[in-house]
């Protein structure tokens, strides 16, 4: 299967994914790398080619990636290998 270009129609899809099934990923992800640590709550806004987009107890927070993203399936990579290299 073809990955997407990472347009706002991609970005909804990820972040809905992202929100309801993986909901304790995302609360992760702005713990470690938003520097929220007593972060209660998290939603995944949106997905750019530069960062993720979070609201973290109504605040946003923008998680920058590594590198630029390329697609929808370098966004899956990236999102995949950042939830793995977190502390345990």
């Amino acid at each position: 299967m073809a990955a997407d270009p990472l347009t706002p129609v991609v970005s909804d899809r990820i972040c809905k994914h992202m929100n309801d099934d993986h909901a304790e990923a995302v609360l992760a992800y702005a713990r470690h790398y938003g520097g929220i640590e007593a972060a209660s709550a998290a939603r995944m806004v949106a997905v750019t080619a530069e960062a993720m987009e979070l609201e973290v107890d109504g605040q946003p927070v923008a998680v920058a990636f590594d590198h630029p993203l390329s697609d929808s399936e370098d966004a899956h990579r990236t999102l995949v290998a950042m939830l793995r290299s977190l502390p345990q």
